[in-house]
């Protein structure tokens, strides 16, 4: 029996979007003029993302929301988005995780305050497999999941524990990460990468790493950085993408570069959900069997339709749709 579709783990959050008039000063006080509610973390914004790229296959939720009005919130969303729940677990220790994103509506600019909340509770064995025969086993964000991060006496995480469970029960492993100020960064990260087959990072990811600071517009710097993160043990494929471009390269010796799109400043209203549209772009041609070039124009395309919404996937299109922002704003000279 053919493999077919993603179970997607890890982070599950709701962003509170709130427009203000201003940051206030301590003590002082600023004016709410809108606010919205949004999907956020890895798994989420991945799913919902292929969910509106049209992927076509299986889409599965699995990881941890508290009970109460946001994980209600997010179970809903995800039904409506044709994402099966049945592996997101319920708990009454913590509430689900959250971020209130306080947005100035003058500058764009954007403050974030965050809870943890139910995430922190997820552990490698609170993911069940049951036999499923999904292909493709994602887990986001490293570094920003507390009991999987946590390294053992063995020197091993919980995430790399449960992902050596999911390559043996037949999934193809996708890692992604999240940019964090943390002392244990490689401590964290290094474990999980000899049970990976497919890593996700950006540029400061990378840096971080590999122990140096990486520009965001070269890409011959990002191709030898990709190179060098394979090797530290990644079983099939990095992918390096910055706002200026990305590029792949694979154990077979193969490699691809990419530039972003062109948007134009005024089509622009956030960033935010970026890579993760641009991974579930590239998974999307994975799964497609496109090679790499084309699976990087893929994710530089969903990316560019994140950038036109304020939100996480609101932006994101069918990959028709995508493809012709291509044709319409034209790619980045990227070398």
């Amino acid at each position: 029996m053919k493999r077919s579709g993603i179970l997607a783990a890890g982070n599950w959050i709701v962003d509170h979007v709130k427009l203000v008039d201003a940051f206030p000063d301590e003590d002082a006080l600023a004016f709410i003029s809108e606010e919205s509610s949004a999907n956020g973390g890895g798994p989420y914004n991945l799913l919902k993302d292929l969910a509106k790229l049209g992927a076509g296959f299986p889409l599965h939720a699995a990881g941890m929301v508290g009970d109460d009005a946001d994980g209600n919130w997010i179970i809903e969303d995800c039904r409506a988005h044709g994402i099966d729940t049945d592996r997101l677990k319920i708990t009454d220790r913590a509430p689900t995780s959250y971020t209130d994103v306080m947005s100035v509506e003058a500058t764009g600019r954007r403050t974030f305050f965050h809870q943890t909340g139910a995430n922190a509770f997820l552990n490698d064995a609170d993911v069940e497999f049951n036999e499923s025969k999904t292909e493709y086993f994602y887990l986001g964000y490293l570094l920003l999941l507390e009991n999987l991060d946590r390294v053992g006496d063995d020197g091993k995480t919980g995430a790399s524990r449960l992902l050596r469970r999911a390559s043996e029960a037949g999934f193809h492993t996708v890692v992604d990460l999240v940019s964090v100020h943390m002392g244990n960064f490689r401590e964290v990260v290094l474990p999980s990468l000899p049970e990976t087959d497919t890593l996700f990072l950006n540029e400061l990811e990378a840096g971080a790493l590999l122990e140096r600071p990486l520009k965001d517009d070269d890409a011959q710097e990002l191709m030898i950085a990709a190179n060098e993160v394979l090797t530290l043990g990644v079983r099939r494929r990095v992918f390096v993408h910055s706002s200026c471009g990305a590029v792949a390269v694979s154990s077979d010796g193969s490699c691809a570069q990419h530039g972003a799109l062109l948007v134009p400043a005024q089509e622009i209203r956030g960033a935010v959900g970026a890579g993760d549209a641009f991974a579930a772009g590239v998974i999307l041609g994975l799964d497609q069997e496109k090679p790499l070039e084309e699976c990087l124009r893929f994710g530089a395309c969903s990316a560019a339709g994140c950038l036109t919404h304020p939100t996480t996937s609101g932006g994101v299109k069918d990959i028709g749709q995508s493809l012709a922002l291509g044709e319409k704003f034209g790619f980045r000279d990227f070398r």
